[in-house]
């Protein structure tokens, strides 16, 4: 096992986590939209400020390149693909 095996898991890990937070984030975002949870109950505020803060500096570069599909927002697929692209390299490189 060389030294960048362990930056390598610790970096596909992130990568993991990260895709969880974004479908949390996708989740919630149709539960709001939908009125399924009230948004000035503090705890749902706090988790939806949570959940944008940490998907929106990489969603919104995103979205500038994409066209607008009205209320159709397809930046986490191309995220979701390139974390899965990102991963798949990583694997790659763990193996060798």
């Amino acid at each position: 096992m060389s030294l960048a095996s362990p930056i390598i898991l610790a970096a596909d890990l992130v990568l993991e986590l990260y895709g969880w937070v974004l479908i949390a984030m996708i989740v919630f975002s149709w539960l709001h939209a939908f009125g399924v949870v009230n948004s000035r109950n503090q705890a749902v505020a706090t988790i939806g400020d949570v959940l944008y803060r940490l998907t929106e500096p990489v969603l919104r570069p995103i979205r500038r390149f994409l066209p607008n599909l009205g209320g159709l927002d397809l930046s986490p697929i191309v995220v979701f693909l390139a974390i899965f692209i990102i991963r798949q390299y990583l694997h790659i490189l763990a193996r060798w």
